[in-house]
Parts: structure tokens; C-alpha cells; sequence
């Protein structure tokens, strides 16, 4: 199965940023913390080249810390600079400006000693749609400046923002690439709400999350639902639909003649999945990926 999705203002987007890129000093690359692969746009290399980067790990707080570790162990092993961090309470936004800084050290150093006052530092923010880069953006600027939202396709156009006297950030549209090859990988943004929902079956979302809930966190299913005796795994969909239903039931997700609708069962568990209901939950890992 191939997922499409690349909406114009994406192209438009890609082409902006190269044209902008010569006035760039550092790329922020904003991934989310809970799915850090799948969210992470195979076009950014291509298209940021050699700049200096700093990968962030935003909605830090909804993922797993013990992954969230392993995750930022394996960037830096690939010669990246990480930071993780929180956009929307703005836990580890302060130290942005510092980070940067040590990237562009060598630069800076030799500004100074050529007697120049150095200027702010220019940031090109990127990542996919619905990571957060409005919210990470009001944050750095201490005022409401990118529109947002939870869902993809909030920001349409490039703009240039002042943060303090350190930072010049800009801004951009989300950036998928044009197709998924692997539906896991589409899957997964759907789960997190990074892809529109028409994309995919919404009960099929959430049936595939339940079989990486049962298998790494199946005490949140627990503790959340009350489901007893769960299997170390769902051996098939067929399974993962009958545990839907039994949360659907558990949740008063019932229709005519006593049946449950599958469909508001799976907004249930999305919408407590994605605001954190569940627990602090990581998606994938760096070592093998098992959902595959």
C-alpha cells in the first residue's frame, strides 16, 4: 500500500526553502519525540545540505523518556546535534539560542576576531506538519506570531521572526514527502495526527496502535480501560478489532441494536493516545523496528 499525500503548497514550501537557504546559519529539524523515524522527512538532507543542525525532539512530553534517551543516544552517534523538548510549556526552548551558538561557534569566533559584532543568528525551523513548529515558534518569540493548530496544513506561507536578540527564525509550511511507501511509517503520523484523517481508516489507525500498545505498554490499556488479561501480542487485525470493541463497550461507544461503533471506539483511544491519557508513549525505537 502507497499513501499519498503532498499538497501544492508543500512544492511550493521545498523550492522557498532552497531558495532561502544561502541566508540560513543553522536548521532546526523538528521531529516528534514519539515517533522520531516516521517523522523525520527523508528530504530535509537533500534539501538543507551541509548547514550546521540541531534535531529537536518536541512533545518530549508525551513519549517514552527511557526511548526519548536511546533516540538522542543514536542521533548524536550519527554526528547530530539533539535537544529535547517540550514547545507547548516550553520545557528546554530556552537553551535554543545556546545550542546554536556551540554549532556556529567556529563562526562566530572568527566575527569576533575580525573586530565584527555578530548578528543574530538566522534558524530555517523544518519538519513534518503538525509537529509543532507554530507553538515552538510563539514560544521562542514570547508571542502569539504563527498560527496554530492540531491538525496538518496550518501554515501556508514563509515569515521571518524576531526572538529576542539572538535568534531570527524562519518559518515554513510542513514538509511530507510525496508518498509512503512503508504504511507502517503512514500509520504512525496518522496515530499522532501529523497526516489528515481521510488519508486512512480511522478504526485502522487505531487497531494498529493497539498492537503496539499490547506489546510495549499494555499496563496503560489497563489502567485506562479496564481490559484484563492481555496477550503478550495480537497475533492478527481480527484481534486487534474484538479488543476495540471492548473498548468501545467500556465506553459507551454503542449504536442501534447494541453494536458498537468502531469508529468513534478508535476517536476514543486516538484522541487519549495523542493527548497523553495513556501514559507517556513512544511509538518506535531506534534498535530493529518491530511493527513492521
Amino acid at each position: 500500500m502507497t499513501i499519498q499525500w503532498f499538497p501544492g503548497h508543500m512544492t511550493r514550501a521545498r523550492r522557498q526553502i532552497e531558495e532561502k537557504l544561502k541566508l540560513i546559519d543553522v536548521v532546526f529539524e523538528l521531529l516528534d519525540a514519539r515517533i522520531p523515524s516516521s517523522s523525520r522527512n527523508p528530504m530535509v538532507d537533500e534539501i538543507t545540505g551541509s548547514k550546521p543542525r540541531l534535531v529537536l525532539l518536541n512533545k518530549a512530553d508525551l513519549a517514552d523518556p527511557d526511548r526519548t534517551a536511546e533516540w538522542s543516544r543514536y542521533f548524536r552517534d550519527k554526528g547530530l546535534a539533539v535537544h529535547s523538548i517540550d514547545a507547548n510549556a516550553g520545557t528546554g526552548v530556552k537553551e535554543l539560542a545556546g545550542k546554536a551558538k556551540e554549532l556556529l561557534k567556529e563562526k562566530i569566533d572568527r566575527q569576533i576576531a575580525k573586530g565584527m559584532k555578530p548578528r543574530p543568528i538566522r534558524a530555517l525551523i523544518v519538519g513534518i506538519p503538525n509537529v509543532g513548529k507554530s507553538t515552538l515558534i510563539n514560544r521562542l518569540a514570547g508571542r502569539n506570531v504563527a498560527v496554530t493548530g492540531d491538525r496538518p496544513g496550518v501554515t501556508k506561507g514563509q515569515q521571518w521572526i524576531r526572538s529576542g536578540g539572538e535568534l531570527e527564525l524562519l518559518d515554513t509550511p510542513g514538509i511530507l514527502w510525496p508518498k509512503f511507501d512503508d504504511p507502517v511509517v503512514g500509520f504512525r503520523l496518522a496515530a499522532t495526527g501529523a497526516i489528515k484523517e481521510d488519508v486512512l481508516h480511522i478504526d485502522e489507525v487505531a487497531c494498529f496502535m493497539l498492537k503496539v500498545l499490547v506489546e510495549e505498554y499494555g499496563a496503560a490499556l489497563t489502567e485506562r480501560y479496564g481490559l484484563e488479561e492481555l496477550p503478550a501480542e495480537l497475533p492478527d487485525m481480527q484481534a486487534a478489532v474484538e479488543m476495540l470493541e471492548s473498548i468501545g463497550r467500556r465506553r459507551g461507544c454503542i449504536v442501534g441494536g447494541g453494536h458498537v461503533d468502531y469508529e468513534k471506539a478508535a476517536g476514543v483511544l486516538l484522541r487519549d493516545l495523542r493527548s497523553g491519557k495513556l501514559g507517556r508513549i513512544t511509538f518506535e525505537g531506534p534498535a530493529a523496528e518491530k511493527y513492521k
